[in-house]
């Protein structure tokens, strides 16, 4: 994707939110542990590791406080180079090309779907299942968000953050649109949707510009009329797009529209401009992670207590909501693989999680602080705690992505229809990543 784009937000906007999501960790528990154990084991003494990040500005000079932290311990070095606001246009690119060359990093950090499982692919991460067993990961960390860094029973990466997309509203709106809860159906949505356009308030603000964005929307109509299984056999192309079930979610998507439940010209606004205005009480809710309550209600220097936080209801079991993850890989051919896991395993500490504010961490116990976090806190646990299918653009390539989002927008402007849209989807997934 060109431009500021939704990954690209991640590492910024989710940087912020998240204060730290590309920070290593801190001091260890207090009591000795079989992974601190292994930990000392580890000699780093006058070894160099180099760890390659999109840190915000904001979160930089944490991670290097805590390196430093991590290189007192092991008595190594390591030096961190910052890519901020890359995103996925760039970042991934700059990696790939620097392993080819042999001189990549020793630990990086990478999203999870098609942005991350290239280098589990290529073999060029590590293969991290005896680390895992060595510091007891498995038992640390969210299970689902260590199936997202699985390929092909390849763990092939340590995930310290995911950020989960549900709706959060402007509870005064509500209120003045005689919503006294937020919805627990599809049905509800689509009747709350109705009450707030009929009190002058527009339902949910989603901008078209870059595709991302509003692709959430169709994602979650996706799931109400697919359901978990064949969702997720879309995203992999095990099943045809043109069904019924995927002419169903168009017609939907349309009906958003038309209902002027999005934004007027939604295609066309910004998703930086649109995606707040919910705390600014232009619109009633917006679908978005964690990182909007630092980044737009926080920021706003508004009480917290005027929002809320719920998941998107899909009718269907299990509930599930989109879901990011972001992890750190090894390189398999570092000189030093012992250390970079050792780091690792220092990132991913509950002290280090904690010091970082990474107020979406997959790691046990080191979740959202509700004194500074509330709304986090709520949604980690209750909804967080859901299953979660892959964000669709990290599901696909770029180039089935953009022509994703190319189609998207021919839908809600009239020139596709629903069923024409269900076969233009099959043409553009049906590519050489799905038939190798």
């Amino acid at each position: 994707m060109s431009g500021f784009s939704r990954r690209g937000f991640i590492g910024l906007g989710a940087g912020a939110a998240s204060i730290a999501l590309a920070g290593c960790t801190g001091a260890g528990s207090a009591a000795p542990t079989a992974a601190s154990s292994a930990a000392a084991s580890v000699d780093g003494k006058g070894k160099t590791l180099r760890y390659l990040t999109y840190a915000d500005t904001t979160a930089l000079p944490l991670v290097q406080s805590v390196a430093a932290k991590f290189d007192a311990q092991y008595g190594c070095t390591t030096t961190i180079e910052d890519l901020p606001g890359s995103g996925a246009a760039v970042y991934p690119d700059k990696l790939r090309t620097e392993l080819l060359g042999g001189t990549g990093p020793d630990v990086w950090r990478i999203w999870g779907g098609s942005l991350g499982s290239p280098f589990a692919k290529a073999k060029q991460a590590l293969d991290l299942a005896p680390y895992y067993a060595k510091y007891g990961w498995d038992s640390k960390i969210n299970p689902a968000s260590i199936a997202a860094f699985t390929f092909n029973g390849v763990k092939a990466g340590v995930p310290f953050q995911t950020n989960g997309i549900g709706g959060w509203y402007n509870k005064s709106l509500f209120t003045k649109a005689g919503i006294t809860a937020p919805p627990t159906s599809y049905a509800e949505v689509e009747a709350d949707n109705d009450k707030l356009v009929a009190a002058g308030i527009t339902p949910v603000g989603l901008g078209g510009k870059f595709g991302w964005d509003i692709m959430r929307l169709f994602e979650y109509l996706l799931e109400h009329t697919a359901g978990p299984d064949l969702h997720d056999k879309l995203l992999v192309g095990s099943s045809s797009w043109n069904i019924p079930e995927v002419v169903a979610a168009f017609t939907l998507f349309k009906k958003w529209q038309d209902k002027k439940w999005l934004p007027n010209g939604a295609l066309g606004l910004d998703p930086a401009d649109i995606e707040p205005a919910y705390v600014q009480g232009k619109t009633a809710y917006t679908i978005t992670g964690p990182w909007t309550e630092t980044s737009a209600i926080q920021a706003a220097k508004v009480d917290e207590a005027g929002f809320g936080v719920f998941a998107l209801p899909t009718d269907k079991t299990p509930m599930r909501h989109s879901g990011t993850s972001e992890a750190l890989m090894v390189n398999a051919k570092s000189p030093n693989v012992d250390l970079a896991a050792a780091f690792v395993d220092f990132f991913v500490s509950i002290p280090s999680q904690k010091e970082m504010q990474n107020s979406s961490s997959c790691v046990d116990g080191a979740g959202p602080d509700p004194a500074k976090y509330p709304l986090s806190a709520e949604w980690a646990k209750g909804p967080g705690k859901d299953p979660f299918y892959t964000i669709q653009d990290q599901a696909f390539p770029k180039l089935q992505a953009d022509g994703y989002f190319a189609i998207q927008s021919e839908v809600l402007q009239g020139t596709t229809t629903p069923e024409a849209a269900a076969k233009k989807m099959q043409d553009t997934v049906i590519a050489p990543w799905v038939k190798s």
